[in-house]
């Protein structure tokens, strides 16, 4: 019965990294309330389809809300759940900038009313989904989480910072264990559209233009997204300390160059460059030091950039199938 099993929320759920943990989360027998708004940054239809082949899943309570509708997410949120797995946001670093008091209201004002629930709810281990771009420019690499000395480049970024720091509040006053994961540059299957893996994959499939910004010298860590989940899931029994924040990286750095031309190799076609200026808000290299989620976590990134490609253009292929 789904009443005897271990029961977490995990907000944005139907998202790209959502969907798998909540597929992890049923896998190994939670009970799971999934919460998602279908936020129409991108199409409907992309969250429907990764979350269907669970959707039926008798253990699977889902709740189609808005993390900013707190009363209606109070009322609807009636079982005793262990933990709150907060991924939903406004994300993208980009569009941050066209639309700053947006972001700011979700991600800052919606990371609060998720720490609220859990403290109305009695609920004691807030997993909390941030981002390396909360290291901005900071020339300290590789990027370490004892770092004090953050420097936020985006609106995003900042937003991220606030949650942060809302939450060492709530760990404070309210006893709620939370943990901030800080994610490096995310890829996989599911891989929201906007973003450049699945943007280039496709545009090479097509043999459409890529626009490729700077001189292609800027690196990104990139993570595949399975790693990452286990990383996620592992915080879960993390319990040490009330309040940590933990980089989940790959420890690798991948120029844009680099980048360009592995997707090349894997689809086994060239790309179509338009070379473009470099754009606000972008920083020039991301890179986590992973040593404490190694340690602490037992985190352990396994998935060579390569052969992550590979799987997703394995994925990719069989959507247009």
């Amino acid at each position: 019965m789904k009443n005897q099993k271990e029961h977490v929320i995990v907000t944005g759920g139907a998202g790209f990294i959502g969907s798998h943990l909540v597929e992890l989360l049923l896998s190994k027998d939670f009970a799971v309330t999934l919460i998602d708004n279908f936020d129409p940054f991108y199409d409907k239809q992309i969250k429907l389809s990764n979350i269907s082949s669970f959707i039926k899943n008798p253990d699977l309570t889902f709740i189609e809300c808005d993390i900013l509708s707190y009363d209606t997410l109070l009322n609807q949120l009636d079982q005793n759940y262990s933990a709150i797995f907060h991924l939903a946001a406004k994300a993208g670093v980009r569009p941050s900038i066209d639309n700053p008091i947006g972001y700011q209201e979700v991600n800052v004002t919606g990371t609060q009313n998720m720490l609220e629930i859990a403290r109305r709810k009695n609920i004691k281990q807030f997993i909390f989904a941030s981002s390396s771009s909360v290291y901005g420019i900071n020339k300290n690499i590789p990027w370490q989480e004892s770092d004090g000395l953050l420097y936020p480049i985006s609106p995003y970024a900042s937003t991220k910072i606030s949650a942060e720091l809302m939450g060492h509040v709530y760990s404070h006053l309210y006893n709620i264990r939370f943990v901030s994961l800080r994610f490096f540059t995310v890829f996989g299957p599911r891989q929201r559209p906007d973003l450049a893996i699945h943007s280039f994959s496709k545009k090479i499939i097509n043999n459409e233009p890529i626009n490729f910004f700077g001189d292609g010298s800027t690196k990104r860590d990139y993570t595949y997204v399975t790693d990452i989940v286990s990383g996620v899931f592992n915080a879960l029994t993390y319990n040490q300390s009330n309040y940590e924040v933990f980089n989940l990286g790959n420890h690798n750095t991948v120029s844009l160059k680099e980048m360009v031309e592995t997707l090349e190799s894997v689809f086994n076609k060239k790309a179509n460059i338009n070379y473009m200026p470099e754009q606000m808000g972008d920083v020039s290299i991301t890179y986590a030091a992973i040593d404490k989620a190694k340690r602490l976590l037992n985190y352990q990134p396994k998935t060579e950039f390569k052969v992550g490609i590979q799987y997703f253009k394995n994925w990719l292929l069989s959507q247009s199938t």
